[in-house]
């Protein structure tokens, strides 16, 4: 067994939300993803600040997945410079764990 990530980006429609979750899942790069949404986000960007209604994709891969999952998502997002941010997973149930090793395997 590896180490395992929670990764999230978002995006400005559900379409391209589950469209980027089931090209990611499809590829292996993530054992699993949800969209939810939508949710309204606050930032600064390009140095003005905004709001818009956007929807998270949350998936779930391996740490030898990363960097393709990584790579994929800019590939596949519309956006510039999406967020892609990654938080470990410290603790998950031992089958949990291996299935997302089994599915992601390369």
């Amino acid at each position: 067994m590896s180490g395992y990530l929670q990764v999230s980006t978002t995006t400005g429609t559900r379409d391209e939300g589950v469209e980027l979750a089931a090209s990611a899942v499809k590829a292996g790069l993530a054992a699993s993803a949800q969209v939810q949404g939508p949710a309204v986000s606050v930032f600064w960007h390009q140095g003005e600040y905004g709001e818009s209604e956007e929807w998270q994709v949350t998936l779930k891969t391996s740490d030898s997945r990363y960097a393709d999952l990584e790579t994929h998502l800019r590939r596949a997002h519309s956006w510039d410079n999406p967020e892609i941010s990654a938080v470990r997973l410290e603790a998950g149930s031992a089958d949990y764990l291996a299935w997302i090793d089994r599915t992601t395997s390369v």
